[in-house]
């Protein structure tokens, strides 16, 4: 290793992240995580932040999901071509994994802002010839594999992603961690900083001046989210020294080493994802500062046509200040409900074209479309089929969209998607069910765009923030939810949307969750929808006004530079 020496220029702020979702036909990202990262790196590029991205490649994506008629789910691999989007970068780097050494070479994508300003994001790719065929999959498959594989590719993101930076000549003043995937770059940056004397000897200062360049953003609300690997495991793939000294550095625990606790051992600022994880966070994680920076969407991207149409019309600001969504609440709701309209039959449209299946344009829509996985509860809807069938011949008809891929390991997400499509049986021909295959960005627009409701069950304390409610509201959509993640924050009962259950109790009971939303939909919600239809446009307009003006990445980003980059990131013409 070569004395690091800080390069000229400007200083950045190097946001890393294991995925990131930046256009449909990139299938860099698996969720939400990625989704976020993409919707902070454009709201970057808006406002004119120096940001620069870091992730992997995934030349094999995350997977295809394919649904036969039972809705069992099986998985294909992803085929694309990086060089048809993005532009491989001269300088490669070297890191070492078990003792051999793997090159990198760096793909570059731009992320344009409204003014024009860029934000590039860099790929990480082994796929090349100096590598063996083992090392070059190690940027191939997006959490795929065993946890060695997934250890290896964090030592890539992580000590790979900081050699890329300074490759690339990035003067870094700040490295922003988004989620502990890549915490293996402070120790890289602790090799730097004890360059000529050893890791061995690193001391509290050495640690501290790495800590004063980091910032950490967790969104594991539970323990078993934490990426653990055995001490052994990690003296295989990163040698003798470098384990020494993350486990001199106490980020060993229970003979493991705790990505979240070597994150949250060598970051100045650390925040949770919302006003409740921050809570839970302080809880899990009692001898840390943790902070909160409740999530946004980036407006841009997923505020619909018709929807950026009205605004344009009547609150043209919101193109360069989101804040100014606040005054849709002076919109007349006959230009909301005809917004929506136009979204949802967009909407219909492409349910047709993936499923053959023609929806009522007119009957109420509930969207729910999540990583299908237990603690999501897809089923809740489920739970007492009969009191469906109920409400619908008392108010009118119902149907149901779902979309969401399973893990291909996760059984208990593949047993959830079956039970949906069991509950498509039973239902028919009353209510309308349909589960949507291949959720992604472009499906996404449309259904958070196109529905009448957005229904969220996740089992509390487990949702982090959660984003899709915020992508529903920036068209009008109101919520139904578990008051868990950012909808605590986000809920006004009767204004923004409706709870599911109760806030005060930390911990979902099933019973009584599944019992208050059946409620809310048959004594609110259906007979509004159907009744008064001015008080929903009302609803849908307030989730606008409310939600939708400060749930965006602009605001999200604004609290970063200001809270966590600390110092001056932007150009100067900003």
């Amino acid at each position: 290793m070569t004395k690091p020496v800080a390069p000229p220029g400007p200083s950045v702020v190097a946001y890393l992240s294991m995925e990131v979702g930046l256009e449909p036909a990139m299938p860099t990202y698996s969720g939400g995580l990625g989704i976020l990262a993409g919707d902070t790196l454009r709201a970057a590029a808006d406002i004119g932040i120096r940001l620069v991205g870091v992730s992997l490649l995934h030349r094999s994506g995350y997977f295809r999901q394919h649904l036969d008629e039972y809705g069992n789910q099986t998985e294909s691999p992803v085929v694309w071509s990086p060089e048809q989007l993005l532009e491989p970068m001269g300088p490669q780097a070297v890191v070492t994994i078990e003792g051999r050494e793997v090159r990198i070479q760096a793909w570059r994508y731009l992320v344009r802002g409204r003014s024009e300003y860029q934000v590039p994001v860099y790929f990480l790719d082994t796929d090349l010839p100096a590598n063996s065929g083992w090392d070059r999959s190690l940027t191939g498959e997006l959490y795929g594999e065993d946890s060695h594989y997934r250890l290896c590719q964090e030592v890539i993101l992580g000590v790979g992603g900081v050699a890329m930076l300074r490759a690339l000549g990035c003067r870094v003043r700040a490295y922003h961690m988004n989620e502990g995937h890549s915490a293996l770059l402070t120790l890289a940056l602790l090799e730097e900083q004890t360059w000529g004397k050893g890791l061995a000897n690193a001391s509290d200062s050495d640690h501290d001046k790495v800590r004063q360049r980091c910032v950490f953003t967790t969104h594991t609300p539970v323990p078993a989210g934490q990426d653990r690997y055995p001490l052994e495991m990690v003296r295989k793939v990163l040698g003798e020294e470098r384990a020494n000294a993350l486990c001199d550095a106490k980020t060993c625990i229970d003979g493991e080493i705790n990505m979240t606790n070597l994150a949250l051992v060598f970051s100045r600022y650390i925040n949770g994802v919302s006003m409740r994880h921050e809570e839970v966070s302080r809880t899990m994680f009692p001898n840390y500062p943790v902070n909160s920076i409740t999530n946004g969407v980036h407006a841009g991207t997923w505020i619909s046509g018709p929807f950026q149409k009205l605004y344009d019309s009547r609150i043209p600001e919101w193109r360069r200040d989101t804040l100014y969504l606040r005054y849709a609440i002076s919109i007349p709701l006959e230009e909301i409900q005809a917004a929506h309209v136009t979204a949802k039959g967009a909407l219909l449209d492409e349910v047709q074209k993936r499923a053959g299946v023609r929806l009522s344009p007119s009957a109420m829509t509930i969207g729910f479309a999540r990583r299908a996985t237990p603690y999501k509860r897809a089923d809740l809807l489920f739970s007492n089929i009969e009191r469906l069938r109920r409400m619908v011949r008392r108010h009118g008809p119902l149907q149901v969209i779902y979309g969401g891929k399973a893990h291909p390991r996760d059984e208990g997400g593949k047993e959830l998607i079956r039970r949906v499509f069991e509950a498509a049986e039973e239902l028919a021909p009353l209510v309308k069910v349909i589960y949507l295959e291949e959720y992604d960005m472009a499906l996404a627009k449309y259904l958070c765009s196109g529905v009448d409701l957005w229904l969220n069950t996740p089992k509390k304390p487990e949702e982090a923030s959660g984003t899709s409610g915020m992508k529903a509201a920036m068209n009008g959509i109101p919520s139904l939810s578990v008051l868990d993640g950012w909808w605590i924050e986000g809920h006004f009962e009767g204004i923004t949307g409706w709870a599911i259950g109760d806030s005060s109790k930390p911990e979902s009971d099933p019973v009584a969750e599944a019992r208050s939303m059946y409620d809310k939909l048959e004594y609110v919600i259906l007979p509004m929808f159907y009744n008064d239809p001015e008080g929903y446009a009302s609803v849908m307009r307030s989730a606008i006004a409310i939600n939708a003006s400060y749930y965006n990445a602009e605001r999200m980003l604004y609290q970063y530079y200001r809270n966590a980059y600390g110092g001056p990131v932007r150009p100067d013409n900003v």
